[in-house]
């Protein structure tokens, strides 16, 4: 069983399944809804707050997220918001029977639904199975929204046109592939990612396991934006680990 830094654990059951995440300072809350959603198919994280469900967000592909309004520190209401100005990740409101206004205002600022705790595990499968259904009629897109550029090492991202250019003004043509797997480096400079945590990221359900891919589309970029691709210095490989990317990150 993996382990996350800043939450609990991971219940994953099997893999090619919807990833779920739930957030809940509550410890046994967390583990009764993680044990009952494993037995039932899910991989679940579960994080204690939304500092640490936050480095799960950037880390792992998540498919929807179970989320308590009432938290310490960052409120449920404000990681709501950040998810639905950032991702088209569903979210499940968990509130207290006195939190109506917090209920409205989660529903408008773009929670998919909520539950009044305290709540039967069965209705929350329920209700996941009927969001997931809601939100995965359409093949899940693992797309990076548009947002900022990215400069680095002399190169420009653009994400709304997709367009890498060079300071010279070359522009360098990216596969889907590449173009997924530059963003997820971009967006965590200086950070080891595995193989599989890149594949989650950036292909979600999709990835086979034992999936090499990430590999050869490494490759491919390193020979896109390095100086040298024999000898890297952007992308650098963590033997026994993973990736990293070396540069630094400027967000324009």
């Amino acid at each position: 069983m993996a382990a996350h830094a800043g939450c609990d654990c991971m219940f994953r059951p099997m893999e090619g399944q919807p990833h779920i995440l739930v957030v809940d300072d509550h410890r046994d809350i967390r583990e009764l809804v993680g044990r009952y959603l494993g037995k039932n198919g899910y991989r679940v994280s579960t994080a204690d707050g939304a500092p640490s469900a936050r480095k799960i967000l950037k880390s792992s592909a998540i498919d929807l997220v179970v989320l308590d309004i009432m938290m310490p520190g960052e409120d449920g209401l404000s990681l709501c918001r950040h998810l639905r100005e950032t991702t088209d990740i569903p979210v499940i409101l968990l509130t207290a029977m006195a939190e109506e206004t917090d209920r409205i205002v989660g529903l408008e600022i773009g929670a998919d639904d909520y539950l009044v705790k305290p709540f039967n595990p069965r209705e929350l499968l329920a209700r996941i199975r009927s969001v997931l259904r809601r939100t995965q009629a359409l093949p899940p897109s693992r797309e990076p929204k548009p947002g900022p550029a990215y400069r680095f090492a002399g190169w420009l991202l653009d994400p709304g046109r997709r367009e890498l250019v060079r300071e010279d003004g070359v522009a360098m043509p990216l596969s889907t592939g590449e173009f997924r797997l530059l963003v997820a480096f971009l967006d965590r400079p200086g950070l080891v990612l595995t193989r599989d945590q890149l594949l989650d990221i950036t292909r979600g359900r999709e990835a086979a396991p034992f999936d090499r891919s990430v590999d050869n589309q490494v490759s491919r970029l390193r020979r896109k934006i390095e100086p040298d691709a024999r000898n890297p210095t952007l992308i650098k490989t963590v033997w026994g680990g993973g990736y990293c990317f070396s540069a630094e990150v400027e967000r324009t």
